[in-house]
C-alpha cells in the first residue's frame, strides 16, 4: 500500500509508554505519550506507519492484484480444501454486481468476483473463491455443496462479514450468490 496521505499525531499526558496507531480513512493516527521528544515522535511515527501497513498487507487477499493472481489463488485453495478437483477455466474481477458478490457458471467453468471485494480481508475473498469453486463440483446449494464449502475453516465468519458489509453499505447482497441463496 502507498504511504498514507495524512499522518495525525495525538499526544496524551495520560499515556505513559505505549505507542499505537490506527487508520481512519486515508489518515493514520499515531497515539504517543506527551513526554516524547520530536525526534522520538518522528521515529515512532515512521515505525507505527510501517507496522500498520505491514499488518494491512497481511490481511489483503493474494488475489487482489489481478485476474492471474485470482487464478493462482483458486488453484491453491482447490488443492487445500477441495482435493484439487475444482479447476476453473477462468477467474476474473468484474465490475460490482447488483445482487451478488461473485458468480460461477459451471458449464464453462468461469468464476467472476465483484470488484467490491478487492479491499476486504484476504480470508473473506478466500471464502468467496472456495464457495465458487465448490459450484464447479456441486452446482446448487444442497448439503453436498455446503459440505464442500465448509471445508474452509472460516466459512461462518466470512458469511457474517459479508452480511455485515452488505448491511453497512445498504446493499441487498445476502450471500455470495445473491438473495436467493440459503446458508444451508
Amino acid at each position: 500500500m502507498a504511504s498514507p496521505a495524512v499522518v495525525e499525531v495525538r499526544r496524551s499526558d495520560r499515556r505513559r509508554r505505549m505507542v499505537s496507531a490506527r487508520r481512519e480513512g486515508d489518515t493514520v493516527i499515531v497515539f504517543i505519550p506527551g513526554w516524547m521528544s520530536e525526534a522520538e515522535e518522528r521515529r515512532w511515527v515512521d515505525e507505527m506507519v510501517s507496522r500498520l501497513e505491514r499488518s494491512e498487507a497481511k490481511r489483503r487477499s493474494p488475489g487482489r492484484h489481478g485476474d492471474e493472481a485470482l487464478q493462482t489463488r483458486c488453484a491453491e485453495l482447490s488443492r487445500k480444501y477441495l482435493r484439487g478437483e475444482a479447476v476453473p477455466a477462468s477467474v476474473r474481477w468484474v465490475p460490482p454486481m447488483r445482487t451478488r458478490w461473485a458468480s460461477c457458471t459451471p458449464e464453462d467453468r468461469t468464476i467472476r468476483i465483484s470488484e467490491r471485494l478487492r479491499e476486504v480481508p484476504g480470508w473473506v475473498v478466500d471464502y468467496v473463491l472456495v464457495h465458487e469453486l465448490a459450484h464447479l463440483l456441486a452446482p446448487g446449494h444442497d448439503d453436498h455443496f455446503w459440505s464442500l464449502v465448509r471445508a474452509y475453516p472460516r466459512t461462518e465468519r466470512a458469511i457474517g462479514y459479508l452480511e455485515g458489509l452488505s448491511a453497512a453499505a445498504g446493499l441487498d447482497l445476502v450471500g455470495t450468490d445473491g438473495p436467493e441463496e440459503q446458508a444451508g
